[in-house]
């Protein structure tokens, strides 16, 4: 885009501008310290959650497997059925006041040490630094032409990146495709969606931790852009102290220094920052809150005999108004975050009571509408109805069924319903009520289901019966 007007005798020469920033490779530089150490604590735990997770084995199945086939979610000892989807929609909220929670206390603690994108960057440059050496090898590497030994280390590297990948993407089908039936299927027994699916995220896997990473955070996340919302004074972000660290600059032997901050201005919380931000120009949107900086400018002050923190996790008012510890913490418990905290235990509270009561038997009584009502041999009335039962227990149950609501009501054959582990049944009963009973019309029944076994397992469903 050009401005200026070549026909004006004050026309400065035309400039070009883009409103697109050229992208420029991270090279990241390998740091060592608390910060670092937890994020490769949680690196570790996330993975081995999310890899070993499908092999666990509970009652001669997958302990956790979404079953698309048999539609059902089986969680250790649960099992749901789609008509549980409530307990998906409390999941989802409970996850978001997480998010909240978390964000007001401490920013973008999820993004810096669990979020998925994170961690598989931290993978994959590991395994990148591993193969092409530090960060000054990789950009020389980069710089120079293509040699033999480059194009074997790039090689190596993609190929052990998309052997990651392809691997990450089968563990991800093996949550909804048991993961015995997915290892029976390989190479070229698995079908279209189950291939379709582990190539569609090892893709995806292979080119946002391998190739975008800080582009995914700066640009496609939504969370970068509202997190501004969710913060305030009091919550606790990475922060650089200028008051502190200002003016900047080299120490020099025997040099005088009185004049001069305690950052030395090395750079190294640029070159260890993941999205290649300078943390001392500010609180930026792109920050992740890793704690790279912190640990890489910690050993710079060791080394000037300077205290800890010139780099530190405070909040914008600790900052500001030199506040301790304690003010600190007593600042962080304030209303807003009471009451996200509140709100997350009474939900979590409610669903546990939820799960620890809800009747292992789901039932729906439907009426046969191609008869409304009919007369049986022996003068009575009676309707048809069509009972599905579904057992969420995994062991076979045996139930009793039984009627009431009108006076002389009853089943015409009462006989016992044996439903298999977790399965489905339909099962059709005709019922039957004096002629004198009831009035013209609907009246109200209830059908009574209880299992031999366990007299906790009932269930009572209301249902209509048709009178001429």
């Amino acid at each position: 885009m050009k401005f200026g007007d070549e026909n004006t005798p004050e026309a400065k020469p035309a400039a070009e501008v883009s409103f697109y920033e050229k992208h420029k490779k991270i090279y990241v530089r390998d740091v060592q310290g608390w910060w670092t150490t937890w994020r490769w604590v949680f690196v570790w735990l996330t993975q081995a959650i999310f890899y070993l997770t499908p092999w666990l084995v509970w009652n001669d199945r997958q302990a956790v497997l979404f079953h698309l086939v048999e539609r059902k979610f089986y969680l250790f000892g649960l099992v749901l059925w789609p008509q549980d989807v409530f307990y998906l929609a409390v999941l989802l909220i409970v996850s978001a006041y997480a998010l909240f929670l978390f964000t007001a206390i401490a920013g973008r603690l999820f993004c810096g040490y669990a979020c998925p994108q994170t961690v598989y960057s931290e993978i994959f440059m590991w395994i990148e630094s591993r193969i092409e050496g530090d960060r000054s090898a990789r950009m020389k590497l980069d710089k120079g032409p293509m040699t033999a030994r480059k194009f074997r280390l790039k090689a190596v590297k993609h190929l052990l990146w998309i052997a990651l990948s392809l691997w990450t993407g089968f563990t991800l089908v093996a949550y909804f495709t048991p993961m015995q039936e997915l290892l029976a299927a390989l190479p070229f027994g698995l079908s279209g969606w189950e291939m379709f699916w582990t190539l569609f995220y090892a893709g995806f896997c292979y080119m946002q931790a391998g190739f975008l990473r800080e582009q995914v955070c700066k640009y496609m996340c939504p969370y970068a852009r509202f997190q501004g919302v969710m913060f305030d004074p009091d919550t606790l972000v990475i922060t650089y102290d200028p008051e502190r660290g200002e003016p900047r600059g080299a120490r020099k032997k025997d040099g005088d220094v009185t004049a001069l901050g305690d950052c030395v201005d090395c750079g190294l919380c640029v070159v260890v920052c993941p999205t290649g931000i300078d943390i001392r120009k500010g609180i930026q949107y792109e920050c992740i809150g890793c704690g790279a900086c912190i640990d890489a400018c910690d050993p710079v002050m060791d080394k000037i005999g300077k205290p800890h923190g010139l780099i530190r996790y405070t909040t914008e008012n600790a900052l500001e108004k030199k506040f301790g510890a304690s003010e600190v913490v007593g600042h962080i418990l304030r209303p807003r975050i009471l009451l996200y905290t509140g709100i997350l235990i009474l939900i979590c509270i409610a669903t546990a009571w939820s799960l620890a009561t809800r009747v292992p038997l789901m039932v729906d009584v439907i009426r046969d509408r191609s008869t409304l009502s009919r007369e049986a041999d022996d003068g009575s009335i009676e309707n048809v109805y069509n009972l599905k039962f579904m057992n969420t227990t995994e062991q076979a149950q045996r139930y009793k069924i039984s009627v009431d609501g009108l006076a002389g009501v009853h089943l015409a054959e009462e006989r016992p319903v044996e439903v298999g582990s977790a399965e489905n049944l339909e099962f059709t009963v005709v019922v039957r009520v004096p002629p004198e009973s009831g009035k013209s019309g609907a009246n109200t029944i209830y059908f009574n289901i209880q299992a031999d076994a366990d007299e906790k397992i009932s269930v009572r469903e209301k249902a209509s019966f048709l009178m001429p």
